[in-house]
C-alpha cells in the first residue's frame, strides 16, 4: 500500500485559503449559529436559512421549503460562480438526518457541486458547531480532491498499483477515496502521523512532542505511549470542530514563516508568521538573476520600503489569467511572467491589497526573508543559495524601527535575532502546552513570573521552569532548532535520528480505525426511541431498541470499513445509560451505543 499524511487541510484553514462555499442551515436561530462562529467561518460566503429541521427525539418542527431552498441555491450560485460546494446542517439531524438528506439531494439536482451532510461528520449533539464543522469540510473538497488526484496520477505514472492510505487527524488510516467527501478529518494529519511515528523511534511513554515544519509548529502531549486526542474537537486556524484528532496545538510559526519587524517598538523586536512565504535563498535557487539583483539594488537604499526583500510568484499564472478579471487579472499582468518584483508590480495600495487577496486564495505567493533565510546565513543549513539569504538579511537589517534607527549592524546580527526569536517563541509555545495540560491555562506562559523564569532575570528571586517530560523535536529543522529551545527550558531534548521521516513512519504503522454511534432516548415511560439508520424507530423494549441500533450502526460500519480500506476488522462495543432515581425506581432517560471498529489496511494483491 501506499500511505500520505498531509498538512494541506490544516495549512489552508490556518492560513485562510480554503475554497468558497455555500452554507445552507436548516432550523436554527440566527444568533445561535453565530455564537458558534460559523459567520467567521462562512465570512462573505453565502448564507441561506430555512425553516424545518427536528426536535431533541427527532420530529419535525416545520416542513422543509423545498421550493424556497431551490430558488434561494439558484440564486446564490448565479451571484458567486467561484463557489465550489455546499455545506448542509439542519437541527438535530444527529436524531433525524431526514432534512439534511432532503436538502443534500435538492443541492446535488440544482447546482452539481459536492455537498457536506453535517450528521456524516459528527454524531453529536451540538447543530451550531456541526454547521462550522460542516463549512470547514465543504472549503476543503477540492483541494483535498486535488491532492489525492495528484498523488494518484504520479503513483500510476511510476507504475505502482496499489491502494492510497491518508492519515486522519486521530492517527488512524482511511482510503484516499474514503477521505475525499471527508477531508476535514485529515487537519492535523500531518502531525498525527509524526507522532504516532515518534513514539515508534523513540521508545519513550511520556514526552512533550513539537513538530516544526515549513508553515506551522505543532505541539501534543504523549502519555503512557499514546498521543493525547481532545476530547471537544479539534481546533484550527482559530475555529473548533467536532473532528476527533489528537489533542494537537498548531501554530503559524515555521521555518519559512515570513519575518517582520514591529514598526510600533523602538529597536527590533521581530514578528514570525503566521503567514508562510518562500525563503529568499530558496527561490534563487531558479530564479538567482532575479533574486540578486533585486537584493543587491534594493540593498543600497538609504530606508528599505515595505516591499522591498519581496518577491510575487505565480505558478499557475496562465490559467488564472484566463480566469480571473478586473483588477486581479491586472496584478498577474503586471508581473509580466511567473515571478516578479513586488515593489515593481504592486505600485499603488489598491493593488497591494488585491494581492493580499490573491495571496490569501492561493492565487500567488510571495517570497520574503524567513528563518530559513537567517540559517543559510549563521551556517546552519546549506541547502540553498547561502549567499541570497545574505543579501536578504542585510536588506532586512537596514528596515528602520519606531526611532528611524536600522534594526541591525549586519546580516549576521539580524539573522541570529531571527534564530533566537524563533527558539525563545517555540520554547514558549511548547511551555504553553505544558501548562495547558496541567490544568494552569496557555496564558500563564505570558505572566511576568515565566517570562522572567525564561529570561533568567531574577536578582533578589531567581525562578526556575522547566518541562515534566523530555521534549522530543521533529521536523527536518528539528536538529539545528530544538537543542536551543531545550536550553532555554532547561529539559532534556530527544530528535531522533530518523526524525526526518517520523511523518512517514507513523503513515505505515497506523491501522483503519472507524467509530459510529447512536443514541436511545425515552420520550415516555416505556417508550424506546432508536436514533439509528435513516429515521428513528420507536420500541417498547429496550432490550429490542438495543438490537435494531446495534445492527443499524454494524451495517453501516462495514460498508464505512470497506471503503476505508479495511474490509477485515475487529469490533468493540461500549453502552453508557443515564438512569435517574425516581421513587426508588431508576428510570432510563438515555443511552448511547458506540461501536469501534479497527484493522490493518488492506495490502495490494500484487506487488
Amino acid at each position: 500500500l501506499v500511505s500520505m499524511s498531509t498538512t494541506l487541510a490544516t495549512n489552508a484553514l490556518v492560513e485562510g485559503k480554503g475554497r468558497p462555499v455555500i452554507a445552507v442551515v436548516i432550523g436554527f436561530e440566527a444568533d445561535v449559529v453565530e455564537r458558534a462562529g460559523l459567520g467567521d467561518a462562512l465570512g462573505a460566503d453565502p448564507l441561506i436559512t430555512l425553516a424545518g429541521g427536528h426536535d431533541p427525539h427527532g420530529s419535525p418542527l416545520a416542513p422543509l421549503d423545498v421550493d424556497r431552498l431551490s430558488s434561494e441555491l439558484r440564486a446564490a450560485v448565479a451571484a458567486r460562480p467561484d463557489v465550489e460546494a455546499v455545506a448542509v446542517t439542519a437541527q438535530f439531524s444527529v436524531r433525524n438526518p431526514e432534512h439534511e438528506v432532503a436538502a443534500g439531494d435538492i443541492v446535488r439536482r440544482e447546482t452539481g457541486l459536492p455537498v457536506t451532510l453535517s450528521h456524516h461528520l459528527s454524531a453529536r449533539l451540538n447543530g451550531p458547531k456541526r454547521a462550522v464543522t460542516a463549512v470547514l469540510n465543504a472549503r476543503l473538497v477540492s483541494i483535498v480532491d486535488g491532492l489525492v488526484r495528484t498523488t494518484e496520477s504520479a503513483l500510476s505514472e511510476r507504475g505502482i498499483h496499489a491502494p492510497l492510505m491518508v492519515v486522519r487527524g486521530d492517527g488512524s488510516l482511511v482510503s484516499a477515496a474514503f477521505v475525499r467527501e471527508r477531508p476535514i478529518e485529515t487537519i492535523l494529519s500531518g502531525p498525527a502521523a509524526s507522532l504516532v511515528g515518534a513514539a515508534h523511534l523513540t521508545g519513550l511513554a511520556d514526552a512533550i512532542i513539537s513538530d516544526i515544519g515549513g508553515t506551522t509548529t505543532d505541539i501534543a502531549v504523549l502519555h503512557d505511549g499514546v498521543p493525547e486526542v481532545s476530547a471537544d474537537g479539534a481546533s484550527v486556524g482559530g475555529h473548533r470542530t467536532m473532528v476527533s484528532a489528537v489533542a494537537m496545538r498548531t501554530h503559524g510559526l515555521g521555518g519559512d514563516s515570513r519575518v517582520r519587524h514591529d514598526e510600533r517598538a523602538a529597536g527590533a523586536r521581530l514578528l514570525l508568521g503566521p503567514t508562510k512565504v518562500i525563503p529568499l535563498c530558496q527561490l534563487a535557487v531558479e530564479e538567482s538573476e532575479l533574486v540578486h539583483s533585486m537584493l543587491a539594488v534594493q540593498g543600497t537604499a538609504l530606508s528599505p520600503g515595505e516591499l522591498d526583500g519581496m518577491v510575487l510568484v505565480a505558478e499557475e499564472r496562465d490559467r488564472y489569467l484566463t480566469e480571473l478579471d478586473g483588477v486581479e487579472r491586472e496584478v498577474l499582468e503586471r508581473m509580466g511572467g511567473r515571478v516578479a518584483v513586488a515593489s515593481t508590480v504592486l505600485a499603488t495600495l489598491k493593488l497591494q491589497k488585491v494581492a493580499e487577496r490573491l495571496v490569501q486564495r492561493g492565487v500567488v505567493q510571495y517570497a520574503a526573508f524567513t528563518p530559513t533565510d537567517a540559517a543559510h546565513v549563521l551556517g546552519m543549513q546549506a541547502t540553498y543559495d547561502a549567499a541570497a539569504a545574505r543579501l536578504a538579511a542585510s536588506l532586512f537589517a537596514r528596515k528602520r524601527d519606531r526611532l528611524g534607527k536600522h534594526l541591525a549592524a549586519d546580516a549576521h546580527t539580524i539573522a541570529q535575532l531571527t534564530i533566537d526569536t524563533l527558539v525563545r517563541r517555540s520554547a514558549e509555545l511548547v511551555l504553553a502546552a505544558a501548562l495547558e495540560h496541567d490544568g494552569l491555562g496557555a496564558d500563564a506562559v505570558r505572566s511576568p513570573a515565566v517570562q522572567a523564569a525564561l529570561d533568567r532575570s531574577g536578582r533578589a528571586a531567581r525562578l526556575a521552569v522547566a518541562l515534566g517530560s523530555p521534549l522530543v523535536g521533529l521536523g527536518a529543522s528539528a536538529p539545528a532548532y530544538y537543542p536551543l529551545v531545550g536550553e532555554v527550558l532547561d529539559t532534556p531534548v530527544v530528535v531522533p535520528a530518523e526524525a526526518g521521516v517520523a511523518n512517514a513512519v507513523g503513515a505505515v504503522v497506523g491501522r483503519v480505525r472507524l467509530t459510529a454511534e447512536c443514541v436511545v432516548t425515552a420520550p415516555q415511560p416505556g417508550q424506546f426511541l432508536a436514533h439509528a439508520g435513516e429515521h428513528p424507530v420507536m420500541f417498547t423494549d429496550l432490550d429490542a431498541a438495543l438490537m435494531h441500533s446495534r445492527r443499524c450502526l454494524s451495517d453501516a460500519l462495514a460498508a464505512d470499513m470497506a471503503a476505508a480500506g479495511a474490509p477485515q476488522f475487529e469490533v468493540t462495543e461500549r453502552w453508557h445509560a443515564e438512569v435517574v432515581d425516581l421513587a426508588g425506581t431508576d428510570l432510563f432517560v438515555e443511552g448511547r451505543l458506540t461501536l469501534t471498529a479497527s484493522g490493518r489496511p488492506q495490502l495490494s494483491s500484487t506487488p
